[in-house]
């Protein structure tokens, strides 16, 4: 009789675990198994993050006019910065958010895409597939002082300092050689662009102390509006340059950048596939326990 209790109390607590959180894989960990309603934490109209994930994820695309489209689902949490995706998420065991991966922090867990890792290596060998450029714009005959800290940005220098968090695009650009200029530049646009580009205002400086650098956070459609209506000398889209803003603006890549897909680090699942994280964005999928 002792032995029947025992048999049944074991079976009770392995049911009881499955219930509360998932099942264990054949490597040992849990793996997409994780009960609830799904929070979805989108980016607002106008980030240059939104509108790479939404086209890298198959989230944005045509309808029936033949027009491309956002279909992010209307139940989506918005969050206006980056530092807000990272703060709903950490703050909410069932969201999924994503963010620039050179703003990742240990309040968050990235998960896998299709089994890769977001790490500079696997961008930069194309095996991960979320990751899109950081581009700078301005209007064509932009200010000496403006033009050289384009050139600044993509110098040696400059691209040490991308090399930090972000990926570079030049590792054998020339040396930058401070020319004494003075005077004032003005830029506005993405906030996952302007950490980066406050690093490398920070250090140019430091060559050129007569110039003055004012820097404005905003998000990519906005920088590239101010670029365009010469409010800012310098417009600031982590996403390629809209065909409409090519007209109007010349830019020019910086760094290059993952997007991370990021989950409470209370959940237990490691790795998404793209068309799953498509399913959750669009609202076809919204509970935890589908993707098991």
């Amino acid at each position: 009789m002792k032995k029947v209790l025992s048999v049944i109390l074991a079976m009770a607590m392995v049911s009881g675990f499955t219930a509360c959180g998932g099942s264990e894989n054949t490597e040992g960990g849990l793996e997409n198994a994780f009960n609830g309603t799904i929070t979805v934490i989108s980016r607002e109209d106008g980030s240059g993050t939104r509108g790479a994930f939404v086209e890298l994820t198959g989230v944005e695309k045509k309808n029936e006019a033949g027009e491309k489209e956002d279909f992010t689902t209307v139940e989506a949490v918005i969050a206006s910065k980056t530092d807000a995706v990272l703060t709903n998420v950490a703050g909410d065991e069932m969201a999924i958010g994503y963010i620039s991966m050179g703003s990742m922090n240990d309040t968050v867990k990235a998960v896998k895409i299709d089994s890769v890792e977001a790490t500079t290596e696997n961008i930069k060998n194309g095996s991960y597939s979320i990751a899109r450029p950081f581009n700078v714009a301005t209007k064509e005959n932009p200010s000496e002082v403006t033009a050289d800290f384009i050139s600044f940005m993509v110098s040696a220098q400059g691209q040490q300092i991308a090399g930090g968090s972000y990926i570079t695009v030049d590792d054998a650009a020339a040396e930058y050689t401070a020319a004494g200029l003075s005077g004032k530049i003005t830029i506005s646009g993405s906030s996952s662009v302007s950490p980066l580009v406050e690093k490398m205002a920070e250090a140019y400086k430091e060559l050129n102390p007569d110039v003055e650098i004012e820097l404005n956070t905003t998000d990519s459609t906005g920088g590239m509006n101010d670029a365009a209506n010469g409010v800012s000398d310098i417009g600031m889209a982590s996403r390629e340059l809209k065909d409409s803003e090519k007209q109007q603006l010349s830019g020019t890549t910086i760094a290059m950048d993952g997007i991370a897909v990021i989950v409470n680090k209370a959940n237990p699942t490691e790795n998404l596939t793209v068309e799953q994280i498509k399913t959750i964005y669009t609202g076809e999928v919204t509970e935890w326990e589908e993707l098991a």
